[in-house]
């Protein structure tokens, strides 16, 4: 399995101080927060995209683009790609230009997200949203795959013997995971194409959560892409601690209480007892965490939320050293237990590449046949 953190962005002021970062002291924050992931151990990095305040992620290549060149090992992705706001066509140069500079280390996640103002600032009608996913990600995935395109659609002027460039490194287009919390369009999507899907597991209870997984699992076998078991899943989650429970209760609430989205809403005891949320010691975060298993199957992707609503950076780091030392390690050896065989690891670079040269091997062995 692959650890590990995504981000929003959000520009929160902090409840306990009353002091609202600069724009600039959160995006810096947000690359520091993507170097400790990686010194502290963890697979992931990924950042939300928004245009509105009070978000700062407008730009996630430019972002990405500049980690990748200050880390080694992170895998570098979006936690959400406006699949309906953004041209396909620039979506498809931008992360073929970040695959190549970040030699690999790259994927993505589509999605919606949940702003709905986005869409007239770009041209495009709310009420197409589901339809502009299905058409933008259809026209994407060509791209990606085909040296020469020519297409027409209803959304975006006609292509005629187009090729985007750079063209994917290898040969190979970066891992796609299809992101939803709600819509089961999306997880058909994913299934249809064989994609990954990754359900946000921040807000809902654990049965729709199940239910959307299953969904995608079983649309993925229908499709021929394998058996419901060999789907490739990826879950959020958030969790704050402390190494007593009580001290993070008493630390948290306040953030979560004012928190966007949630706060001002239901208590920190009902959200953490409905909702994978997690408030409290490494060892309650390893054991909710473990539990995700009992509803979403042996997956292959956790990122967690942890510099929402406001949090100091020096708190968000310090959670990243208990996340890096204290969670992840288990998780990884416990995650291992029983894990079926036929059960995939997530998907990287270099497992995309190896299994393209395979396929062009027995399609070469076949025609000689």
């Amino acid at each position: 399995m692959q650890f590990g953190i995504f981000t929003v962005g959000d520009v929160t002021p902090d409840p306990t101080t009353g002091r609202t970062p600069t724009e600039r002291e959160r995006i810096k924050a947000m690359v520091a927060i993507a170097l400790k992931a990686e010194e502290v151990g963890l697979d992931v990095f990924a950042t939300g995209e928004h245009h509105n305040p009070p978000f700062v992620p407008s730009s996630p290549t430019t972002m990405l683009g500049y980690v990748a060149a200050r880390t080694e090992k992170l895998i570098l992705s979006t936690s959400t790609t406006l699949i309906t706001t953004n041209d396909p066509v620039k979506i498809a140069e931008d992360f073929a230009m970040l695959q190549h500079l970040a030699d690999g280390r790259v994927d993505l996640m589509m999605g919606r997200g949940n702003t709905g103002p986005v869409y007239p600032w770009f041209g495009k009608d709310i009420r197409e949203g589901i339809n502009l996913a299905v058409e933008n990600y259809a026209l994407l995935h060509r791209l990606w795959r085909e040296d020469v395109v020519t297409w027409e659609g209803k959304f975006r002027t006609p292509l005629q013997g187009f090729t985007s460039t750079p063209r994917p490194l290898d040969g190979v287009a970066p891992f796609v995971w299809h992101g939803s919390i709600r819509s089961p369009e999306i997880a058909e999507q994913a299934a249809y194409y064989g994609d990954g899907f990754f359900h946000n597991n921040i807000f809902w209870p654990a049965d729709h959560t199940k239910r959307m997984i299953e969904l995608y699992r079983n649309r993925y076998a229908h499709y021929g892409h394998g058996t419901p078991e060999q789907a490739i899943v990826g879950l959020g989650g958030q969790v704050f601690m402390r190494k007593n429970s009580q001290d993070a209760v008493r630390e948290f609430r306040p953030y979560f209480d004012v928190a966007p989205v949630y706060g001002h809403g239901p208590s920190l005891e009902d959200f953490t007892a409905q909702t994978p949320l997690t408030v409290g010691s490494p060892q309650q975060v390893i054991e909710k965490t473990l539990a995700f298993r009992d509803y979403a199957g042996d997956y292959q992707r956790q990122l967690f939320l942890m510099d929402h609503a406001g949090l100091p950076l020096k708190t968000v780091l310090e959670q990243l050293d208990l996340l890096g030392e204290e969670v992840v390690p288990v998780l990884r050896e416990e995650f291992a237990k029983n894990r079926p065989a036929e059960v995939p690891d997530a998907p990287t670079h270099a497992s995309l590449l190896a299994a393209a040269r395979k396929e062009r091997e027995d399609r070469q062995e076949g025609a000689r046949a």
